[in-house]
């Protein structure tokens, strides 16, 4: 039986131990990530904000999520960029679509 817990507590650790790399291996400096989705993917930024999770008192974000995304291909990626200038991927796809553009209203202007 012990034996059993410390097989399972081995493999368990040595999957987390595996994934920090993987996770480190999709972030660069955001101007890297940019210039590898415009040259290898076609992809060109089609929209994107603020993560409103790292809002702090000010209303300063400590994020931007921004999604690529090739008309032609179909491919979109989406990226998660820091205060620090590093890009993380956090999602890609294929079968891209594109729907009407969200256009904020402007305020004290009236129709």
């Amino acid at each position: 039986m012990l034996f059993k817990r410390i097989v399972a507590a081995g493999l368990a650790v040595g999957a987390v131990l595996t994934a920090i790399p993987a996770q480190a291996g999709d972030c660069a400096a955001r101007e890297q990530v940019v210039q590898r989705l415009e040259r290898d993917y076609a992809e060109r930024l089609t929209g994107g904000g603020l993560n409103d999770a790292g809002l702090d008192e000010s209303g300063a974000g400590d994020a931007v999520v921004e999604i690529w995304a090739s008309p032609e291909t179909g491919s979109f990626t989406v990226i998660l960029t820091g205060a620090d200038g590093i890009a993380c991927i956090l999602a890609t796809g294929t079968n891209w679509f594109e729907t009407r553009a969200m256009t904020p209203e402007q305020a004290g202007i009236e129709s």
